[in-house]
């Protein structure tokens, strides 16, 4: 019958090996992307991370030229 140092072994060794086969395995990470329809009317997924992070502020030549007379 085995003791309770060599259970204790057993197990903490399976730990340890179950341990180093899923430590260089990194998740597969989902890209996050945004659709986006172009001024031809094609719909486009773009990556987030391309994607400007600075806000700007529109002029006032570009409203004008964004107002169809």
């Amino acid at each position: 019958m085995p003791t309770r140092k060599k259970f204790l072994f057993a197990g903490l060794s399976l730990t340890a090996l179950a341990t180093l086969f899923t430590w260089g395995r990194k998740p597969e990470q989902k890209k996050k992307t945004m659709k986006f329809l172009t001024k031809e009317g094609t719909l486009v997924e773009i990556d987030t991370d391309k994607l400007p992070t600075a806000k700007r502020t529109a002029s006032k030549e570009d409203v004008q030229n964004w107002i169809k007379r």
